[in-house]
């Protein structure tokens, strides 16, 4: 099975970035993913030279999956000689909940327009107008489920929602939440929940939810089986007449058919909204956005670009104009005069950058869209 380079350069990004950041539980099973997926890509790499190059990064990657054992238990008894003398053991929610005040808006976001109108509607609208909410008892707060195929700007939505309302963002991996460094599943479930009620607005978003509540049906973890009931009772203890601190839980995944399905009821995820491909004029916008600021040639031509683009996802557009960017910057690097991107640039990278998202996936996703 192929891997693509987008999927890699995520699962690389985000493990790196965990890692320097000193959350080594969370960095481990990305950097593993990443190597593993670079791996399957040098695999089908018909140059010898690539292939050799793409196979030390593999094993760098894996390299730095190692260390995240020994260094997360050296930052485990670092902690036990913190709290020997009697402060309460466990971790402190301060060392892995992120805050953050995100600046991004819906504005921002290129089209998915149908998809803003029924957040705000579902949820921005009870939040920004609570005296109108009250009066027609409309819930403020509760779960939203923001689900499709990857690369898709999932993560940026739940950001654009905490700026549009002006709420503190909890930014959770299922890994953190999980991670045995930081004391009991629940607890953390529970501390998480806790420090997001004391903000005056709040979200808190979990990306890859699946990993978090699977189908306990399908699961045979243990911790599965308590933390899954934990997660049901804190969604079900939002206070959604509150007008002092709401409160929004927002999960984010690619395999929303992978879900428990007692997390799917109603006053756990009070909406579901499918995120779909781009359209073409968010294609044409994304062409904007990563194109605008590089030199173009006179013969680029987005409209052109948005149809030979049909099917892929914000992400593997990225790719492309980073693809194509390159291949002027490597000839000019050589000692060729600096030259703007051409058409046949960008042309050379869509042949790389195949879509990362299958048919018969988004098929899958149309089905679940159609019967929840």
């Amino acid at each position: 099975m192929s891997v693509s380079l987008p999927t890699f350069e995520r699962l690389k990004e985000r493990g790196l970035a965990a890692y320097k950041a000193g959350n080594y539980a969370e960095a481990k099973p990305f950097l593993m993913q990443a190597a593993d997926a670079m791996i399957k890509i040098a695999g089908d790499t018909t140059d010898a030279a690539s292939r050799q190059r793409r196979k030390a990064m593999a094993a760098e990657l894996i390299e730095f999956a190692k260390q995240c054992d020994s260094r997360a238990a050296d930052k485990k008894a670092g902690r036990r000689q913190a709290t020997k003398d009697g402060e309460e053991s466990g971790a402190d929610a301060s060392d892995w909940i992120v805050r953050e005040k995100p600046g991004v808006k819906f504005d921002d976001i290129a089209g998915l327009d149908d998809v803003k109108q029924e957040i705000r509607m579902k949820m921005i609208y009870p939040f920004s107008h609570p005296e109108l909410a009250a009066k027609y008892k409309i819930a403020t707060g509760g779960g939203l489920l923001l689900y499709g195929p990857p690369g898709t700007g999932k993560t940026m939505i739940a950001k654009a929602i905490a700026a549009e309302i002006e709420a503190t963002m909890f930014v959770i991996s299922p890994a953190q939440v999980l991670s045995k460094w930081v004391g009991e599943a629940e607890q953390n479930i529970k501390k998480l929940f806790d420090a997001a009620k004391a903000e005056a607005k709040s979200i808190i978003f979990i990306d890859e939810i699946e990993a978090l509540v699977p189908s306990r049906r399908d699961s045979n973890s243990s911790v599965m089986t308590r933390v899954v009931p934990q997660i049901l009772q804190e969604l079900e203890g939002f206070d959604r007449t509150s007008e002092s601190r709401p409160l929004m839980f927002v999960g984010a995944t690619n395999e929303p058919w992978a879900l428990d399905s007692a997390v799917m009821r109603p006053g756990r995820f009070d909406a579901k909204v499918y995120v779909p491909l781009p359209d073409p004029p968010a294609r044409h916008r994304l062409m904007e956005i990563y194109f605008g600021k590089r030199p173009l040639a006179e013969d680029v031509d987005f409209a052109e670009l948005v149809r030979l683009t049909e099917g892929y996802s914000g992400a593997d557009i990225k790719s492309v104009a980073e693809r194509a960017a390159t291949i002027p910057f490597m000839n000019a690097v050589g000692g060729n005069e600096a030259r703007p991107i051409s058409m046949k640039d960008i042309a050379e990278a869509l042949a790389d950058v195949q879509p990362s998202v299958r048919k018969k996936d988004l098929v899958r996703f149309e089905q679940f869209r159609d019967a929840t």
